[in-house]
């Protein structure tokens, strides 16, 4: 699956915070994900994140 920036994407694990729900904010060797409840940034190998995320979630289905 292709990935863009500000594309919004769905984690296996939840956050501490009690969300799975992220922003892409960098794309490269690494990902840059920003939590979408509390703001956190975490920065993952490229293989690691896709490993992680789920599925993209499309504009429509955000709540």
């Amino acid at each position: 699956m292709e990935y863009n920036l500000g594309d919004i994407v769905k984690t296996k694990k939840m956050h501490p915070c009690g969300n799975n729900l992220w922003k892409i904010v960098r794309i490269g060797v690494d990902f840059k994900l920003k939590c979408l409840k509390c703001n956190h940034i975490i920065v993952l190998p490229r293989e690691k994140a896709l490993k992680a995320i789920t599925k993209k979630i499309e504009e429509n289905e955000q709540t």
